[in-house]
């Protein structure tokens, strides 16, 4: 099959969607008046609450939620074949991801500005509140934590990103002042700050920054690159959004928007076949069933329960407008669905185009193909997002950029989806934690410094601590021990903001199948899954076992809350 056409099928996918199934969802199911006050206007404190114009916040809220896990998800799945890929890719994204980020928006806004975890207290109860804060808490940390890991991991791996990735900082400082002080032109700053970005793209080319070069070793460069970063997120989290946080985004969300348009322009010109079959039948022994963990391992490239943390917890603060609503929400999630498309692509058809690659389960191979690329499951889990770099780098190749500029452009294009994650959940986490605060009355966790370093801190030791692995025998950092349950926990919110929000829509009496459905499946997938898993992990990592029970625990806790609630409306 032609990859062109596949893409084409996708895009017209989401446009068809945003055009007609967003605004029949708007005025059937979140209806609300335009003319009632926005949190920011009625909170506005000029750091966290903060009216936005819309351009800028849709970059925001774009490049928050579109990390690094839309593009490691595909492509890992496509060890699967396309066809389950692409139909997730696309259906749940419209259906069930773009539902719930628009839904946890809309209720947010409705409800001045709180998270989602403060509105289950008293849409379902208050032990609702305390375990969905829990849940955030410990997908806060492992978030944190995983992304600076490989955000440091890609600075020591490809040093030439380092100075366009740490330019942006400087950039996004002077474009705020610019906007929001000077109240220069929008399209002119994006039109210049592009420029600037890729013009230290190519410089980056030329100028490798490492701490190599002065004797550090490979894992103390990571090391001292995990450090900077969660200083930097820290110093992110504590200023006024306008300084660094929205514009940094803001340039961000331009360039990963034109990232992704040089890589559907290269499928275009070059047209590669899909190599992968529509579904492998003939998996090997350590790959785990299609179902229910193709849905998981694609996780946040159709629905991530991140995603309503983010819309409630940051995004809510700074709209401007409630009509602003449905092109933040669902349209930025059609944006991540198509980044996930991008990198599905370039997984199954644009790694057919490299001539030569250095794999992290092959070592050296010429005439790439997705035949030696997912020859096995350990392999395609060991190589995560290299397919996009590899594949993703070949298609811009077409467009007449050299092989390292391409694939410099995918590094940064991978770093800053990642880095710009970590500093919004680093934001988030300091709410979480003052929540906790006034929920228990903790007058230190009220703090804004002190809550910050308690956002950071956990999240800095499962970073820098080894652990022994029992699976693979060797010596890893704790993070990457407990990345496995990262997608079925994520997912588990989702299921659980769903839950929010048809309780809620329902005590309105709207109809709520839109959002019911959803939730019904994504619970169901992510209870098979944490299962078969705890089942697994018994007898290979007590650990991740009891992390396991917690979660099936909690999650039966909250669902036994609300169903008392909704009985209780009956």
């Amino acid at each position: 099959m032609n990859s062109a056409l596949l893409l084409i099928t996708g895009i017209l996918a989401y446009i068809v969607a945003y055009l007609f199934y967003s605004k029949w969802i708007s005025r059937n199911l979140f209806s609300f008046k335009d003319n009632l006050k926005t949190p920011a206007h009625q909170f506005y404190d000029g750091v966290d609450y903060f009216p936005t114009p819309k351009k800028i916040l849709i970059g925001h809220h774009f490049t928050s939620i579109a990390g690094a896990a839309p593009i490691i998800g595909p492509c890992i799945a496509a060890y699967w074949g396309w066809l389950p890929a692409f139909l997730w890719i696309v259906l749940g994204t419209i259906f069930i991801g773009a539902v719930h980020d628009f839904g946890a928006l809309v209720i947010s806004l409705r409800e001045k500005g709180k998270t989602i975890a403060d509105i289950s207290s008293f849409v379902i109860s208050k032990n609702a509140r305390i375990i969905f804060l829990i849940f955030i808490m410990m997908l806060g940390w492992l978030v944190l934590s995983v992304f600076a890991m490989a955000i440091a991991d890609l600075f020591v791996t490809v040093p030439t990103t380092v100075v366009p990735i740490n330019i942006q900082i400087i950039l996004a400082i002077i474009v705020g002042f610019l906007i929001y002080k000077k109240n220069v032109n929008t399209v002119l700053i994006s039109i210049v700050s592009l420029i600037v970005v890729y013009f230290f793209v190519w410089i980056g080319t030329f100028i490798p920054v490492s701490f190599e070069f002065i004797g550090f070793t490979k894992s103390a460069s990571i090391s001292m690159w995990i450090l900077i970063l969660f200083l930097y997120s820290a110093i992110a989290s504590l200023l006024p959004v306008w300084v660094l946080l929205q514009p940094r985004d803001y340039i961000n969300s331009n360039q990963l928007i034109l990232g992704i348009i040089f890589i559907f322009v290269g499928v275009f010109l070059s047209q590669p076949s899909i190599e992968a079959p529509i579904l492998r039948i003939d998996t090997d022994k350590g790959a785990p069933p299609l179902f229910p963990f193709f849905f998981i391992t694609i996780a946040c490239g159709a629905i991530s329960g991140f995603h309503g943390l983010i819309a409630s917890g940051t995004t809510s603060k700074q709209v401007k407008h409630f009509r602003d609503a449905r092109d933040i929400g669902f349209g930025s999630m059609l944006g991540e669905g198509s980044l996930a498309l991008a990198s599905l692509i370039a997984a199954v058809a644009g790694i057919s185009l490299v001539s030569e690659a250095n794999l992290p389960s092959h070592g050296l191979v010429k005439n790439l193909s997705w035949h030696i690329y997912y020859d096995s499951w350990a392999h395609a889990s060991m190589n995560k997002a290299t397919a996009f770099v590899l594949g993703g780098g070949a298609l811009i190749q077409q467009l007449g950029f050299s092989v390292k500029i391409s694939n410099t452009i995918i590094a940064v294009l991978v770093i800053a989806f990642a880095a710009t994650t970590l500093d919004t959940v680093t934001r988030i986490q300091r709410f979480v934690l003052s929540e906790i605060g006034f929920a228990t009355n903790i007058s230190w966790l009220k703090n804004r410094f002190f809550s910050t370093f308690l956002a950071i801190t956990p999240a800095l030791i499962l970073s820098l601590i080894k652990f022994y692995d029992p699976q693979t025998g060797s010596l890893i950092k704790i993070g990457w021990v407990l990345w496995p349950i990262f997608g079925m926990s994520n997912q588990m919110l989702a299921g659980l903001t769903l839950m929010v929000l048809t309780i809620y829509f329902h005590k309105k009496n709207k109809s709520i199948l839109p959002i019911f459905i959803p939730m019904i499946f994504i619970f169901f997938i992510t209870f098979i899954s944490l299962i078969i898993k705890s089942i697994d992990f018994f007898s290979n990592n007590m650990i991740l076992f009891i992390i396991n029970i917690i979660l099936i625990f909690l999650v039966l806790w909250m669902i036994f809350e609300g169903f008392k609630s909704l009985k209780r409306n009956l």
